[in-house]
């Protein structure tokens, strides 16, 4: 495997991964999100056993390179360095939303599976608690804001990859321009470029509540610092994301 969209989960990945498997030469699994890499037992016992992951895997004619989209990589802590084991050469994709709209769909999404019966704001002021009791296996699906920091994401998963093989996009970008964005993973991997492909809303659900003026204001506060960071460490305008 060659590629892989590591993050971040609520951001348009499921439109990319639509995308990727428009191109001739790329083969991905036939479900998206393997989650091989962010599995434990998985790497309980040495050597690590690839044969099931690669058995995911079923490439036809020209299909040259092999990847898939997991995109709870970027967040899990000992994803990057167990990917740069795997292959150290490996290319990784990252898609950010605003960490702001990313924690509230999912909560949305908790909810909706009858996860989460806390409110949005209980269940932000719940967060840590959470993840610092329950195992992360079971704490991963309430981690709505903290998996907002994208910043400390991305420097761990730089110290395993050189920021060559990494290159990351704004959600806003994938939706409003899709073809720009595909033009550069072609070139990013090396391959033809994309065939024209329909713009693709994938798991655009529709919620039956909004974000209050209160609840969004409590989450500028928690993600500005974040925000400022993120500009400077990818020479990006994240102020939409905090207004």
């Amino acid at each position: 495997v060659s590629f892989i969209v590591a993050g971040a989960q609520k951001s348009g990945t499921s439109a990319l991964d639509h995308y990727l498997r428009e191109h001739p030469e790329l083969c991905l699994p036939r479900r998206k999100e393997l989650h091989f890499f962010d599995t434990d037992r998985n790497f309980a016992a040495e050597p690590v056993d690839y044969a099931a992951y690669h058995a995911a895997f079923a490439p036809g004619p020209g299909q040259r390179l092999l990847g898939e989209v997991t995109p709870a990589y970027l967040y899990w802590p000992t994803a990057a360095q167990r990917i740069a084991r795997y292959n150290p050469a490996m290319r990784l994709i990252m898609v950010l939303r605003s960490p702001i709209t990313r924690a509230f769909s999912h909560w949305n999404m908790s909810r909706q599976k009858r996860r989460e019966h806390l409110a949005f704001l209980q269940a932000l002021a719940a967060e840590p608690e959470r993840v610092r009791t329950l195992p992360l296996e079971q704490a991963k699906r309430f981690t709505y804001a903290d998996r907002g920091f994208y910043t400390q994401q991305l420097k761990r998963l730089w110290r395993h990859f050189p920021q060559e093989q990494t290159i990351v996009f704004k959600s806003e970008e994938l939706l409003a321009a899709s073809a720009a964005v595909l033009a550069r993973i072609a070139d990013f991997l090396d391959i033809a470029p994309f065939p024209p492909i329909a713009d693709k809303t994938v798991h655009a659900r529709e919620y039956d509540t909004t974000m209050t003026a209160e609840e969004k204001r409590y989450l500028i506060g928690v993600f500005e610092p974040e925000g400022r960071e993120l500009e400077r460490l990818l020479r990006w305008d994240c102020s939409a994301w905090l207004a």
